[in-house]
């Protein structure tokens, strides 16, 4: 399983900002990022391999598809 939850350093201790809702005694790896430290280039090839392996046609139905809000917004009746 992996989740990412925001924490708190203070005095030496990683302090959670959320429940984790862990067993006690639970052993874990955990991955340090700074918010706002993302390298740009890598963020940008992530990016491009969202539309890896589509058609020009598939893209620019899925484009068309997530520029309509009302397909992701409730429109008053």
């Amino acid at each position: 399983m992996e989740r990412v939850v925001e924490a708190i350093y203070e005095n030496g201790v990683l302090t959670p900002l959320e429940s984790l809702d862990l067993p006690e005694h639970q052993r874990l790896v955990i991955t340090i990022r700074l918010p706002g430290t993302e390298d740009p280039d890598q963020a940008l090839e992530a990016w491009h391999q969202v539309y890896e392996g589509l058609s020009e046609e598939e893209i620019v139905e899925i484009e068309s598809i997530a520029l309509r809000r009302n397909h992701f917004m409730r429109q008053g009746s």
